[in-house]
């Protein structure tokens, strides 16, 4: 409002206008600046609420989902096998035979800690394999274990039975399992091993981690051949005389190689039986007995060897020998004075004590030592037994120790002892490896001279061909020998119905390659054999068979027209009163 009578004042209207567009401008640049400035804020937000999203991912997310996605993998992936599984090495014989080796199979175990649905897994896994433990099982699936096996060799019908089960606690695992394609042939010599892949017995325990380690088969010196005739002849004179148990050896005089050696009653080594089983127990090497004159071949060698006697000394055998309450008798006596040949061709008790006395006790000792009957062999088995010697070694000790009473010894011992008398006197250690034979023949010691051992084989041709071992003579193979028939002690004293009968013989005896023994435990006397048990019945016609049979096989051909060694002897010799 203007005073009256006072005019207004008038402004241009071009200049109006130019005002009120400059302060449009103004406001409007302010607005777009304010509009910026909220964007670029709003970038900026946004920027670190990212920043911010993405720490709290990387801190706390992705730990928690780690977390989660190791637990979904464990659960996804059981826990592998404690070892991995390894492959026993092969075991084979001489002529390269498979005795012992490994076969890819799959076996079953559980991670309890991921089973889903345990009673449903029971009651499948009891229906596959019915020999499971039901109660064990679920206890087994209760625990806090992440492996538990349950089965090896799974057959592919029962392996698809468990995958068809479906729970992700079941798997399958490759492993080994054992064989052994001869079956009880080699079951007491190569032996055994345990579900988890380790040897309990024979080879396989004693040689365990060179098996384990080595990718080369080990090669024994067992002919799987010579095994089977060794066997199946213990066995027909274990089945004739009804023993409870027998054993043989076949063995190389010149290296110690044992190309057969068997036990009966034997086993299925897939299919091992109690420990204390009277089948698991390795008479040939474990077993420890009184041998009875098979060790008149020792006490003689002795005798030879100290005293170097002419072989027409003579003892006088017409009475039985007393030492204070003892008395040594004969089974069968010849009631006279005897020379040295007479008394080892008819197994004198009394000529041969008589000898013992005057070899000497500690004489005696030394030789027995020497060929290795006072101390446990040394050999690659473990399953060794330790012999029984008499302590303190007396002066009747010495007497029945000469004809093997009252010092009891493995068959492994006796085998191994006559090898060393035979081959010239060169002291044989056992193997059952295959050797080399010159490395053993640089190695050998010593334990008798070759005169002696001439001497002894010409005795021991002589007990074949005209003595206590007439059943083991074969034809063309020129077997020397020597029979053992003892009683086994028992309460109150030795049992007479119950016998060690045995024979170990030698062949070809001029020189000889191969000592074979055979005994058998207990037998009875049979239709046949005009009410005997004794050695010359029971185990020479055995050791007759074998040389018979194995002769053939190796090779080694006959030789009829031979010079007979013990022909010398002859003339030392009353055919006429001798048996």
């Amino acid at each position: 409002m203007t005073p009256r009578g006072t005019r207004p004042m008038m402004r241009p209207f071009g200049a109006s206008r130019i005002s009120m567009t400059i302060m449009g401008h103004r406001g409007g640049a302010l607005e777009m600046a304010r509009a910026r400035v909220v964007l670029i804020s709003a970038v900026f937000a946004l920027v670190y609420l990212i920043m911010a999203v993405r720490l709290f991912d990387l801190t706390v997310m992705q730990g928690e989902l780690a977390h989660v996605m190791q637990t979904e993998t464990e659960i996804a992936a059981p826990p592998t096998p404690l070892k991995k599984p390894e492959r026993r090495a092969d075991i084979i014989d001489r002529n390269g035979v498979l005795l012992a080796t490994s076969v890819k199979s799959v076996a079953l175990f559980v991670d309890p800690h991921i089973v889903v649905d345990a009673p449903h897994v029971v009651t499948e896994l009891v229906k596959i394999f019915p020999t499971l433990n039901r109660a064990k099982l679920e206890k087994q699936l209760a625990g806090k274990g992440r492996y538990v096996s349950l089965a090896k060799e799974l057959t592919p019908q029962q392996q698809a039975a468990v995958t068809r089960i479906g729970d992700p606690g079941l798997a399958f695992e490759n492993t080994y399992r054992r064989i052994y394609p001869q079956g009880n042939l080699t079951a007491h010599i190569v032996g055994y091993g345990s579900n988890d892949d380790n040897g309990l017995a024979g080879i396989e325990r004693s040689m365990n981690a060179g098996l384990m380690k080595s990718d080369q088969p080990v090669q024994l010196a067992m002919d799987v051949r010579v095994q089977h005739i060794l066997r199946r002849e213990v066995e027909r004179s274990m089945a004739h005389f009804r023993g409870i148990g027998g054993a043989g050896i076949v063995m190389d005089t010149r290296n110690g190689e044992i190309l057969a050696a068997t036990s009966l009653p034997d086993f299925d080594p897939h299919h091992p039986r109690n420990p204390n089983d009277n089948a698991m127990f390795n008479r040939v090497s474990l077993g420890i007995y009184e041998m009875g004159s098979t060790f008149k071949i020792f006490s003689t060698a002795a005798h030879l060897e100290v005293k170097q006697p002419s072989m027409s000394e003579t003892f006088d055998a017409s009475q039985p020998l007393r030492r204070g309450r003892f008395v040594i008798n004969d089974y069968k006596g010849e009631d006279r004075v005897m020379t040295i040949p007479e008394i080892f061709m008819v197994s004198s008790n009394i000529g041969t004590a008589l000898m013992a006395n005057a070899t000497g006790s500690q004489n005696l000792q030394r030789i027995y030592r020497d060929l290795g009957l006072l101390d446990a062999p040394q050999t690659e088995l473990a399953e060794m037994g330790k012999p029984m010697v008499p302590h303190p070694w007396t002066e009747i000790s010495n007497l029945t120790a000469s004809f093997g009473h009252g010092i009891a010894v493995s068959p492994l011992q006796v085998a191994s002892a006559v090898a060393s008398v035979v081959n010239g006197g060169l002291k044989v250690q056992p193997t059952l490896l295959r050797k080399n034979e010159a490395d053993a023949s640089a190695t050998a010691v010593r334990v008798l001279s070759a005169r002696t051992s001439a001497h002894m084989r010409q005795l021991m041709r002589l007990v074949v061909e005209k003595g206590t071992g007439k059943n083991a003579n074969v034809v063309g193979y020129r077997v020397g020998g020597k029979t053992g028939t003892a009683e086994k002690s028992g309460i109150g004293g030795y049992d007479r119905k119950r016998l060690i009968s045995s024979f170990v013989g030698a062949f070809p005896i001029d020189d000889p390659r191969y000592v074979v023994f055979v005994m058998v435990d207990e037998p009875k006397p049979a239709a046949d054999s005009y009410g005997y048990a004794t050695a010359g019945w029971v185990a020479a016609p055995a050791v007759g068979r074998v040389i018979s049979n194995m002769g053939a096989v190796l090779g080694l051909m006959p030789d009829a027209a031979a010079p007979e060694i013990a022909a010398p002897l002859h003339q030392y010799v009353n055919l006429k009163k001798a048996h």
